[in-house]
């Protein structure tokens, strides 16, 4: 039902923009560059769909925050400014935007333009989780310096997703970013592989390491330093304990020694 309502709406988005255009006409001397902060609906929809329009035009018409959303349409429809990267970029951050636009679109983006949008409020939570899936998917094809600014400056699902980086200093950049959460840590520690450099560097966290679910999942992972086993074994709820037992992941002398802790607890 909510794909039909989808289709609908486009649909009828679609009609009204083609009805617009057929009311307005843009004459051959119109200037465009006053007409695209004109105050009229209909003559702004006409600018953002005249083959006359260039990048600037459209990026000038892209800042107004009461552009309708046929515009925004005429706009993705223009060839003569539709595959430009700025105009693209400046049409998925338009909160007006339709989804059916700015999705699509977003596939066609830099990775730190990917970025901007994940980071601005402005932008609708659903864009932006768009824009975040298509930066992850392609975190194994960029480079180790760019995978580096997005660990220390990207959204947390974004740095999360890099707590698994094979190169150390993207690993504790993501740790450090400002976004990072207890649960993308928590997740990240639960992986099947790759937390290698991540376990050691969250047992010796003076922030992470003071958080009861960390502790946990850090006594459930292979690459958890004995010493800090040992350590959050004697911080932790005899449940908690019992809990990581249940793990069938454990290391073998780790399960021996919280066997023990919890054997002497229960005495």
């Amino acid at each position: 039902m909510p794909h039909n309502a989808d289709g609908g709406e486009r649909q009828a988005a679609m009609s009204e923009t083609s009805a617009a255009k057929k009311r307005l006409k843009l004459p051959a001397e119109a200037q465009l560059e006053q007409l695209v902060h004109d105050p009229s609906p209909e003559i702004v929809i006409a600018v953002a769909g005249d083959p006359r329009l260039t990048e600037d035009l459209a990026l000038a018409m892209l800042q107004r925050r009461d552009l309708p959303r046929e515009a925004l349409e005429e706009l993705s429809r223009n060839s003569s400014i539709a595959k430009q990267r700025k105009v693209q970029l400046a049409v998925v951050m338009h909160p007006h935007t339709p989804r059916h636009i700015s999705v699509p679109t977003i596939r066609h983006l830099y990775p730190f333009e990917l970025m901007q949008v994940a980071l601005l409020p402005a932008v609708a939570a659903d864009v932006k989780r768009a824009a975040e899936e298509v930066l992850i998917g392609r975190l194994p094809t960029i480079s180790s310096g760019e995978r580096f600014t997005l660990a220390k400056q990207g959204s947390g699902r974004v740095a999360a997703a890099l707590l698994l980086d094979k190169e150390e200093r993207t690993m504790q950049a993501a740790l450090l970013n400002p976004q990072m959460t207890e649960l993308h840590i928590v997740k990240a520690l639960k992986a099947e592989t790759g937390t290698e450099l991540l376990a050691p560097a969250v047992a010796r966290h003076a922030k992470w390491l003071l958080r009861l679910d960390i502790k946990a999942a850090l006594l459930g992972n292979r690459n958890t330093p004995f010493a800090c086993v040992v350590q959050v074994a004697g911080q932790l709820p005899l449940r908690a304990l019992k809990v990581a037992l249940q793990g069938a992941k454990l290391a073998p002398n780790v399960r021996q020694y919280l066997q023990g802790v919890v054997a002497k607890a229960g005495r």
